[in-house]
């Protein structure tokens, strides 16, 4: 009994082993009016003159005289041993009948532990004699008889006055405001009903209600019956007393003001608790001073324990059934996901049977953007706005609101369709999220007066007065639905948590579906970009290859390749990506390196990466191409001295301007003919993209500007951000001996031939397969070798690896672009990309 040491479990009690622990006795104050502090074996106290009376005693000071010569010996044996069952610090013991004083008259004695201290209450016995179990059992056989709620308390408030004989009882609920309001009530003729009122929380404090939860039961026999003061009033260690568990103790002055000003002489509270907590109360009133047994007193006591366990039964059965329900739509979920008909999306499909579930007059959902409304609702836009609020405001959990407009300002538009929401989210951030609404319901809360009425003070301060009007006061309460109850709210826990399981299901099923499919169009992309690298290479071998023999034609043909090269290189760009958008940045650093090498730091880009859409990539980079290729030939790049400023930046409306600025070249004239090349520049972007273009030739140099609309522009992410390695200067030099060309395209082949020789290579062998390209090392072994990674049917790693093992270099073509993977073994091979030139070809072949 160590009050040091609260949270260890309380021990078994036996006074036997007490050292003068000290024990209090309270005696009702209309029979004895004293509380006498006694040890276990002697009286320690500072008697008062009634006591001293009771006692046969004088009061002269500190008395000491041992324990049974005060108390009957058998009620000390007797109190002992019930004290041995005492197993909680809240536990409370009843004894009927109990002889306290030789010879004197019986008791009935309520035992419980006060810290460290033992309180013995004693009234005297009431001549009835009932058995509180047999009774209380024939009450509740009749609550269980009641269907439905309403029954069930208006069943009880009856029981309980006939127990109690009380002018008035009532079913008494808190809301989640801690207000309270009568919901059940049974009264005599004569008195006005109090059924359906409404009180404010600040009727029954904080504190109260923290008292109720421990003591069942709390009677005022007369609210104007005078106290008696605790004696002595600290124990020997300085420490009050701590009555909270007492039934005799009185109750502050300002309850009973409170219940005078109601017309209440009696009263008797007992305590309607919910998994521990808190429900309500049987609050019962009688307009005289009224007084029951202890007996009585326990069998209503057990009334209102075995009513509490009555009403989570009840709501247990209710939840039991929604948890079927749940169950059921679990179950079908899951089947619809076994058999692959359904997705995440699909949940809308299955909305008849989530609204079944909870009780709403509409539902929306929310999935991966995507809005589904059914019943009474806001409109997709309002309900895109709430989904917004939601992912600020509400936790991992079910939320719930009876206003919407309270706490979502925009919510007041909609008041009429939708006033109250229950959303369960559904996934992680940004959430998606089923969403329960209620509509309005307009009522009218009767108020025991005005709950807003401003405060007087009185003779004890602002807040210690008690409220002294109890008459009607209506409130028409608009924009909020019916509340949503506890035990809906952890219905909509659960299936939050089924749906979570049946939405993890289906993103997993998804993820493998999504994995499976990326791969699948890796490779379709890695094909294509194959395929497209050897039409373009083709295309430029056609070009090359169908020039006359005088070269009259040639520079045609160089623009023309330059021009393939360069859609080569953007197709190269968004292919990389998964066709995905490429960055500006890229495209302008990759064509600088391409024509300008170690000197591309003369074009001085200033710019946020951004990044441009498939659709305007390759038509950006025709553009671009053609500005480098006319800045190198005439322009600001053609000396030693020239500088290209490229800056870029959004507009007040979002669009992308691209500026084009020239400084330090040559002076520059406008061109006297529009060729293709100067179509490209001023026509393509207008055309193709809906954009602008403009060009001036000032005599400084050549500035251009070019505006993307913002639907083929986005922002790049960081990572996205790379600097482009300017190429590798490529010193003048010949490629010596015979060279090995396996390639299945002849056109391309001979287009490489044709490079090769340009290069200085003696001879140039040529083979379409494996086969003839083995025969051919066989023969005559080559002093280098280009190999096309795909022969059609097959591909060229077979010669790769004859080459390796002979230690003759060689260098892969292909169009995969770097979606070629090379066999580990072959990892410092050097890969061309289609289509390249002569400068690609030298820096496969460094000696």
């Amino acid at each position: 009994m160590n009050p040091r040491n609260a949270t260890q479990p309380e021990p078994e009690v036996d006074l036997s082993s007490c050292d003068r622990e000290p024990i209090h006795i309270l005696g009702s104050v209309q029979q004895f009016g004293f509380l006498v502090g006694v040890s276990a074996d002697w009286i320690v106290t500072r008697a008062s003159d009634n006591v001293a009376t009771w006692l046969g005693l004088t009061a002269e000071g500190i008395l000491g005289l041992p324990l049974d010569s005060v108390l009957d010996r058998e009620a000390i044996h007797a109190i002992r041993g019930q004290l041995q069952t005492l197993r909680s610090p809240d536990a409370v013991d009843r004894m009927f009948g109990l002889q306290l004083l030789p010879g004197g008259a019986q008791f009935d004695v309520a035992l419980h532990m006060s810290g460290t201290t033992i309180v013995i209450e004693a009234e005297p016995s009431a001549t009835e004699h009932l058995s509180a179990g047999n009774l209380v059992r024939g009450m509740v056989t009749r609550l269980q008889q009641t269907v439905g709620f309403a029954p069930l308390c208006r069943e009880a408030a009856r029981q309980m006055r006939a127990l109690t004989g009380f002018d008035r009882v009532m079913v008494y609920r808190f809301a989640g405001d801690h207000s309270g309001e009568v919901i059940a009530e049974s009264v005599r003729s004569g008195l006005d009903s109090y059924l359906g009122l409404h009180y404010p929380a600040s009727d029954i404090p904080k504190q109260a209600r923290a008292l109720y939860e421990r003591n069942w039961l709390r009677i005022i026999a007369d609210v104007d019956a005078p106290g008696a003061a605790v004696l002595p009033p600290r124990d020997p260690e300085g420490m009050p007393l701590d009555l909270s568990l007492s039934t005799l103790r009185t109750v502050s002055p300002i309850h009973l003001e409170y219940l005078r000003n109601m017309g209440v002489a009696a009263s008797l509270s007992v305590s309607i608790l919910r998994n521990g907590r808190l429900w309500g109360l049987f609050a019962c009133h009688h307009t005289e001073p009224r007084h029951i047994s202890l007996e009585r007193r326990t069998g209503a006591e057990l009334f209102g324990q075995m009513f509490s366990w009555l009403l989570e039964a009840r709501e247990r059965e209710a939840d039991a059934e929604r948890e079927v329900r749940s169950r059921e739509l679990h179950n079908r979920l899951l089947g619809a996901l076994a058999s692959g008909g359904t997705n995440l999306e699909h949940l809308s499909e299955f909305l008849d049977d989530l609204s079944a579930i909870l009780p709403c007059d509409g539902v929306g959902l929310w999935v991966n953007g995507e809005i589904t409304l059914q019943g009474a609702t806001p409109t997709a836009e309002e309900f895109a706005g709430l989904v917004r609020f939601l992912n600020r405001t509400a936790a991992s959990k079910a939320y719930a609101t009876d206003e919407i407009g309270r706490v979502h300002e925009p919510g007041r538009d909609f008041t009429e369709r939708a006033a109250g929401m229950l959303a369960i989210p559904v996934s992680r951030t940004p959430r998606d999220f089923l969403v329960y609404f209620r509509r309005e319901v307009s009522r009218t809360v009767t108020w025991a007066g005005n709950p807003v009425k401003p405060v007087v003070p009185g003779p004890n301060g602002i807040r210690l007065t008690p409220r002294k009007s109890f008459e009607a006061w209506r409130e028409t309460v608009h924009g909020r639905s019916l509340p949503w109850s506890d035990m809906e709210m952890r219905t909509a826990e659960a299936l939050r948590i089924t749906l979570l399981e049946v939405i993890l299901r289906l993103t997993d099923s998804a993820e493998k579906e999504r994995k499976g499919a990326q791969e699948r169009q890796e490779l379709l992309i890695a094909e294509l970009n194959h395929r497209v690298r050897n039409i373009l290479n083709l295309i430029r071998g056609v070009v090359t290859q169908s020039r006359t023999e005088d070269g009259a034609d040639s520079a045609f043909a160089a623009t023309v390749g330059d021009r393939i090269q360069a859609l080569a290189r953007a197709h190269d760009q968004i292919t990389s990506s998964n066709w995905g958008p490429g960055s500006l940045r890229d495209l302008v650093a990759l064509e600088a390196a391409a024509y300008l090498g170690p000197k591309a730091d003369r074009v001085v880009l200033d710019g946020v990466d951004v990044l441009l859409e498939p659709q305007a990539f390759s038509t950006v980079a025709l553009v671009v191409h053609e500005m480098m290729t006319n800045s190198a030939k005439y322009g600001a790049l053609c000396d030693s001295l020239g500088r290209v400023d490229v800056r870029w930046h959004r507009d007040a409306l979002d669009h992308l301007v691209i500026e084009w600025r020239e400084s330090g070249g040559p002076p520059v004239r406008a061109p006297t003919r529009r060729g293709f090349g100067a179509t490209i520049i001023e026509r393509s972007i207008p055309y193709e993209l809906k954009g602008e273009a403009e060009v001036r030739y000032e005599l400084s140099g050549v500035e251009a500007r070019f505006t993307l609309p913002p639907s083929l522009v986005r922002i790049a992410p960081q990572a996205a951000v790379k600097a482009a390695k300017p190429a590798a200067a490529v010193t003048p030099r010949s490629l010596a001996g015979t060279t090995l060309v396996v390639e299945d395209n002849m056109i391309i082949a001979l287009e490489t031939e044709e490079l090769l020789v340009s290069l200085g290579a003696a001879a140039v062998d040529m083979a379409s397969s494996t086969r003839e390209a083995l025969r051919l090392i066989d023969a005559a072994p080559p002093d280098r070798a280009l190999l096309d990674v795909n022969l059609g049917g097959e591909t060229s790693i077979a010669v790769a690896r004859r080459l390796f093992a002979l230690g003759i270099p060689y260098a892969f073509a292909t169009g995969y672009g770097d979606g070629f993977r090379i066999p580990p073994d072959l990892a410092e091979v050097p890969v061309v990309k289609k289509p390249y030139g002569a400068a690609d070809l030298l820096r496969a072949f460094p000696s």
